[in-house]
């Protein structure tokens, strides 16, 4: 149980971390946005550089959303599966042998009593 608590604990300590560098890479991106917003308006009008920025915006999540898609089980995680549906198999095996010979030590003192 400490183990857990203490696991739980760094994972929620990691989780907030994770949070607030997600926020700052976020502002990172934004600010980014702006920059070269008004770097552009300086040299465009302001129509075409709006739809510069939504252009590679589009792009960027289009191919965003296509790797999302692509994403297929790795070699890895098809070996892990395996691993835990052989180690749950042998677990039942386990429990339905042991479960018989509890029976069979069970009748066979039952018999020998008189």
């Amino acid at each position: 149980m400490l183990r857990l608590r203490h696991q739980a604990k760094r994972i929620v300590r990691r989780a907030l971390i994770g949070g607030v560098a997600l926020a700052m890479l976020l502002a990172a991106l934004a600010f980014g946005h702006l920059a070269a917003w008004y770097w552009l308006r300086a040299v465009l009008p302001g129509q075409y550089v709006a739809l510069i920025f939504m252009g590679t915006d589009m792009l960027f999540a289009l191919g965003l959303a296509l790797l999302a898609v692509r994403s297929a089980p790795g070699v890895v995680e098809l070996e892990a599966l395996a691993v835990r549906r052989r180690a749950l198999n042998d677990a039942a095996e386990t429990m339905t042998v042991s479960a018989l010979l509890i029976r069979l030590i069970g009748q066979l003192v039952r018999s020998r009593r008189p």
